[in-house]
């Protein structure tokens, strides 16, 4: 009897799955149309203008639309500019038509208004798309400078972790993180800055990125009677791995990748569980020397990121002449966020 009602509760889960997935691919099948009608309304748009049509066309088709289909929505004058505009900017980007298709179109219009340059358009459609980002977590991640911070992270993944969740870890830590809503004084301890980060651990977490659970703070660790304490210990759900993070209110320096091997390795030893992946750390800093950081990554043979942190809402002008070659950025936007990578 319990065999034919384990059999039947499995029967009902595999059934509900279909149903879920079912539900999304309609959805995704409705979205696609959307955006498409979207297209074509701004290309035919688009074409009229250039035959010397006035923008008057457009107020005007806008009302003859919304009394044709009143129960249609996104038919205002500035929704339908916003399609003109969609057309006209990427119909000739190789890198952008094919993914029009990808994200709603709300989202569309934030990285639309928000960003000016293709290959961060590129990125965000397809970082959205890649990890369920909502439109207000786009907006955060844009205005937070994601796209920057992504492209000028010092890691040694590619040497340090398995090749299975390389490129999402690669995506899971940034070069700089802003902790803009700490209100702390420009002279602040440790103590403090990681204090402040618990309080607020919710935005905390949300600067951080997608799938960063907390584990807790001043994470003990014993090795023969002496205790050792990790600042902050989050895990992170698609990496399936633990990350331990030390805060330093100075410079880096070379000892710190020290200190962190010795984290992960105890980690890994009494901690990990078996089904998880290696243990990665990060280091957040005030500054630090872009050289420095490279010679002291080439010698760790554990997964190691060095960033730092600002408290401000900008991001510094000093990273945007630190940003690679066009070249670079299109090899690293294939490598980390191609449709086939690894999830």
């Amino acid at each position: 009897m319990k065999n034919i009602e384990l059999l039947q509760t499995q029967f009902i889960a595999e059934v509900m799955e279909k149903v879920r997935y079912a539900q999304y691919e309609a959805l995704k099948a409705v979205n696609t149309q959307l955006i498409n009608l979207y297209w074509e309304l701004g290309k035919s748009i688009s074409e009229k203008q250039t035959l010397g049509w006035g923008k008057s066309i457009v107020p005007t088709l806008s009302k003859e639309l919304q009394n044709e289909f009143p129960n249609m929505g996104g038919f205002s004058t500035t929704n339908l500019w916003y399609m003109v505009q969609f057309y006209n900017e990427y119909q000739s980007q190789e890198n952008l038509q094919p993914l029009v298709g990808e994200i709603s179109w709300s989202k569309h219009i934030v990285i639309l208004s928000k960003c000016k340059d293709s290959q961060q358009r590129q990125f965000y459609i397809l970082a959205t798309k890649k990890f369920g980002w909502t439109k207000d977590i786009l907006i955060h991640q844009v205005e937070n400078k994601t796209y920057e911070k992504y492209l000028l992270n010092q890691t040694n993944f590619e040497e340090a972790l398995p090749e299975k969740i390389k490129k999402q870890a690669y995506l899971a830590v940034k070069d700089h993180y802003t902790f803009d809503f700490l209100e702390l004084s420009d002279q602040h301890s440790e103590y403090e800055l990681e204090q402040a980060l618990i309080k607020n651990i919710r935005h905390f977490l949300l600067e951080m990125g997608s799938n960063f659970t907390f584990v807790g703070n001043q994470y003990k660790l014993y090795v023969e009677g002496n205790e050792y304490k990790i600042d902050l210990l989050l895990y992170h759900r698609s990496l399936q791995c633990l990350v331990a993070i030390d805060l330093k209110i100075g410079e880096f320096a070379p000892e710190h990748k020290g200190k962190m091997e010795f984290y992960l390795t105890v980690l890994n030893d009494t901690v990990k569980l078996p089904h998880e992946n290696p243990s990665i750390g990060i280091i957040i800093c005030k500054t630090k020397k872009r050289t420095v950081v490279e010679y002291s990554l080439k010698t760790a043979n554990l997964p190691i990121g060095v960033a730092t942190y600002h408290t401000a809402s900008t991001l510094p002008e000093a990273y945007k002449a630190l940003l690679p070659s066009a070249e670079t950025i299109s090899q690293k936007l294939f490598n980390l966020l191609n449709n086939n990578s690894n999830e």
